[in-house]
């Protein structure tokens, strides 16, 4: 065994009874952790274009009422929207996760984008119509007015829980990459992005949000593009990037098997896929509330579709930098000889790779990065100012607010959100092994929230403790199969064979590194809520793939919440306001020969009293009439 020092570096090697003088991995990854004055440059002006736009819409082209402060006023353009739609949804966590599960696992992934046409298809046709018809602020008041109070409350708590659990992963994964390329402490970064972010968003309000993704997003794509052009061509060209991965076998059609137990299948990806980003890219408030901020339903499709389009390219674009990833380090595997110590931290290790030696372009990626990691959070933060206004305020204190008192209330809101979530980081870099299982707690909220949605919109005879119930069974359901999949990780039960490398063109000394902790998987719930493959477990649903998830949840809740129905009073469809249901299925349910017959002793939710007595006078006339014909 021989010790050598470089630099202040001790690298180690054993080669027999000969002493090799070389660099160690040590020395490869402090060569590449650089970042000069032009990068910290890059990344400040970022930061401070989104302080200008705050200060523009807070002090300038400030908001005049709530209206105005949480959905634009209902006047925003169709494009900004859009961009800002796909900044919100496109985090950090997403730019990292992406290429690493190309590169681990391959291109199956890409067919989930299937799932996002057929998502944009039936949202726009069944769910959005409903939400602009009804001109609402929260998402969740829709509860109150199809179902009632308790499950518009269930609803908004399901959404904060989401909220809190995902914004600190939002904000610690960008930051782990900045400590990759820059060696600066993590809790350092976060809390200063947060300040920044807190302070134009509560000062701004949703066009400030708009606006600074709009910055955004033009930044992270830019940032993209930049690295898988460059990496492309270190690679030698698009050609040889696309013959590695496929003579790895990471280039491959659809997999067609049946078992839903296999990770990624066609199925899975398309069906599972298809219901996750309902979910979560539109019956959200996150992103319904940029819907309704435009004018009509018209604008909000065309903002879909231009959204759909953006979402599209940025996953190929991230896939395909997965493979430039694999493409540069086809000989030489940086997991295993621990040149990157976490699978997320192979984009910016790609990214020192290929553009660390031009100053200034490391900042563009980093600024990129957490541009996506900005948007997402101030969406966050404005949604749950809203909710906190319109779902936990107004139900239940009558005593309208003044418009000051309004504002006062939806800023604090922000900044006391944006606080916790600085304070949660620091629990959250120290949960360690127990992290995939913070992440997971999205996907146990998903299903209840998209099922009690879709229960609302078509499923007429639903009641209220019908919705209730599957709603809480749903949740119980989730929770109980997450934790319990979770558990099996831990204890590793779980396991998923990855893609082939070699360490065979290493040019460096390295020890290689332990069998594949079956703990790192990478930051992404909408990657890997389950990343990996039960081999022991006999009862199938614990071998269920990931994807699943949101579609089993949902079930259980509809289906619990149809039986309750039934069991108590199903509702009659003809005394559901129209509004309230889907457009097809209103063509369906026969309307009343008389709005309000007496015979039927129902109270109807959307009829005033004096409507009701004219209803009834008009129905008994008519009768007394027809019997005096006769």
């Amino acid at each position: 065994m021989a010790e050598i020092v470089l630099e202040g570096i001790q690298s180690t090697i054993d080669v027999g009874e000969k002493v090799v003088v070389g660099l160690g991995v040590a020395d490869i990854g402090a060569a590449m952790q650089r970042f000069d004055w032009q990068d910290y440059v890059s990344f400040v002006i970022m930061l401070l274009l989104c302080v200008v736009v705050g200060l523009y819409f807070g002090c300038v082209k400030s908001s005049e009422n709530a209206q105005e402060y949480l959905m634009g006023g209902r006047t925003m353009n169709v494009f900004p929207v859009a961009l800002s739609l796909l900044a919100s949804y496109i985090s950090g966590i997403s730019l990292l996760g992406i290429p690493t599960e190309i590169y681990v696992y391959g291109i199956q992934y890409m067919y989930i984008l299937i799932g996002v046409f057929i998502m944009a298809v039936i949202f726009q046709n069944i769910y959005l119509p409903v939400f602009h018809d009804l001109n609402l602020i929260s998402t969740y008041q829709y509860h109150e007015m199809r179902f009632d109070k308790r499950v518009r409350l269930f609803g908004s708590i399901l959404f904060t829980f989401g909220i809190i659990t995902w914004l600190p992963l939002v904000i610690y994964v960008p930051a782990l990459a900045f400590n990759q390329v820059t060696g600066v402490n993590v809790h350092y970064t976060t809390p200063a992005v947060c300040i920044i972010c807190v302070f134009y968003t509560s000062l701004g309000g949703l066009k400030a949000v708009v606006w600074t993704d709009v910055i955004q997003t033009v930044i992270m794509i830019g940032a993209m593009l930049l690295v898988v052009i460059k990496g492309t061509w270190e690679a030698g060209g698009f050609s040889n990037v696309w013959q590695r991965n496929w003579d790895s076998g990471r280039i491959e059609g659809p997999n067609f098997d049946l078992d839903p137990s296999s990770r990624h299948t066609v199925w899975a990806l398309v069906i599972g896929g298809f219901l996750y980003y309902l979910q979560s890219a539109a019956v959200n408030q996150n992103m319904i509330q940029r819907y309704l901020s435009l004018a009509n339903v018209k604008k909000a499709k065309k903002s879909l579709w231009i959204f759909v389009t953006g979402l599209v390219l940025v996953v190929t674009l991230c896939s395909y930098a997965g493979m430039v990833i694999y493409a540069i380090y086809y000989q030489c595997d940086p997991l295993t000889t621990m040149l990157a110590k976490e699978k997320d931290q192979l984009l910016p290790l790609l990214v020192m790779e290929t553009v660390g030696d031009y100053p200034g372009l490391p900042g563009i990626f980093v600024a990129g990065i957490f541009s996506a990691a900005l948007s997402s959070l101030s969406t966050g933060l404005n949604s749950m100012a809203a909710v906190v206004l319109e779902d936990f305020y107004k139900p239940f204190f009558p005593k309208p607010l003044t418009e000051k008192q309004t504002r006062v209330m939806m800023k604090s809101t922000v900044i006391i959100i944006g606080t916790i979530c600085v304070a949660l980081v620091f629990i959250v870099e120290k949960l360690g092994t127990v992290l995939q299982l913070t992440m997971s707690l999205g996907t146990i909220s998903s299903g209840p929230s998209i099922g009690i949605f879709t229960m609302g919109m078509l499923l007429p005879w639903t009641n209220a403790n019908g919705a209730l119930a599957g709603g809480v069974s749903g949740l119980m359901f989730m929770s109980w199969l997450c934790l319990r999949a979770q558990t099996a990780i831990v204890s590793g039960d779980l396991r998923f064979p990855e893609k082939p490398v070699t360490t065979e063109g290493c040019h460096y000394h390295f020890v290689p590194k332990a069998s594949s902790s079956l703990l790192d998987i990478h930051f992404d719930p909408a990657l890997n809520a389950t990343d990996i493959t039960h081999t022991d477990e006999k009862f199938m649903l614990y071998r269920l793939s990931y994807l699943w998830y949101c579609l089993i949840g949902a079930f259980v809740t509809a289906f619990v919440g149809l039986i309750v129905s039934f069991c108590t009073k199903p509702n009659n469809p003809q005394d559901i306001d129209p509004r309230l249901l889907s457009p097809f299925l209103r063509k369906l349910i026969k309307p009343r020969t008389y709005p309000n017959e007496p015979v039927d002793k129902i109270i109807y939710a959307y009829g005033n009293e004096i409507e009701k007595k004219k209803t009834t006078i008009i129905s008994m006339t008519k009768i007394i009439e027809e019997e005096d014909q006769t």
